[in-house]
Formats: structure tokens, sequence, C-alpha cells
């Protein structure tokens, strides 16, 4: 069965979606306060992540930090649930503009893959101790119908 990453084209496909949908995070005044004026690695970060995700390439994992990386970027960000679900409209609405496909397994996938990864970071937002982190450690890898791995 073709992988989450191969669906949505590949590395190529993935780029541009990551592209669209980190502009939309710096003009959005509900999200930029988290993000700033951007980090130049952000994009080719975020890309790497979602294609390992979706069963790419393990780049982020082998060579950009991996998931302790995504630890250290969200801890002390104090996400709201405004901001969580805000994340999640924006990315969904860039899936659109970047033509990702729209059928809907693929999309369910993405809505999940989403709403978990944004559920997780929000929890690391605010842990104060390792303790209080999402269990979860390492890039999950996500199928069709929900993480595994």
């Amino acid at each position: 069965m073709e992988t989450l990453f191969e669906h949505a084209g590949g590395e190529e496909g993935l780029r541009r979606f990551i592209e669209i949908f980190y502009r939309s995070l710096l003009a959005d005044p509900v999200l930029q306060p988290l993000f700033g004026a951007g980090r130049p690695r952000h994009i080719d970060n975020l890309t790497a992540f979602t294609a390992e995700t979706f069963g790419g390439p393990a780049t982020f994992s082998a060579d950009m930090g991996g998931f302790p990386l995504l630890i250290r970027a969200h801890r002390g960000l104090k996400i709201t649930e405004p901001q969580r679900r805000r994340f999640v409209e924006l990315y969904m609405a860039a899936a659109d503009r970047a033509g990702l496909p729209d059928d809907e397994p693929f999309r369910e996938a993405l809505r999940s893959h989403v709403e978990f990864g944004t559920q997780v970071a929000m929890q690391n937002s605010h842990a104060e101790t390792d303790d209080q982190l999402h269990p979860l450690r390492e890039v999950p890898l996500w199928d069709w119908a929900a993480p595994s791995g």
C-alpha cells in the first residue's frame, strides 16, 4: 500500500505544503507570538519531520536532532487551546492551498496527525519537569488509520 508520504507527493509535495503553512503561521495574529519572525531551518525541519512521520526518509531523526529537538522547541511556550486549534485550522487550509490530495482517507490521516501532534506539543509546552512531558520520545510513524510503532 502507498505511504502517506508517497500519496502527498513525496518531498516536493510536502515542502510545498509546509512552505504555505509556515507563511500562514507567521502572518497569523494568534500564532505569530509563538513563532516570532520565524527560523531559517523551521521549514526544513517541519518538512523532514512530516516526511518521516508519513513513511518517508528518516532524515529528521538521523540528521536534524529528532524528537528531542521538538521537545526543546516546545518547552516553555505555554501553548493555549485556541492556539492549538488555530494551528490545526491553518494546517488543513494549507493542505488545500498546496493541492495535497483531498480524498477522505488522506485528509482523515492528515487531520488525525496534526490533532495528535498539537496535543503532544501543547502538553510539552506546559511541562515544568521531564515527568510532565508527553511520554512520546520518538517520531511517530503515521499510516492511513493512526500512529504505529
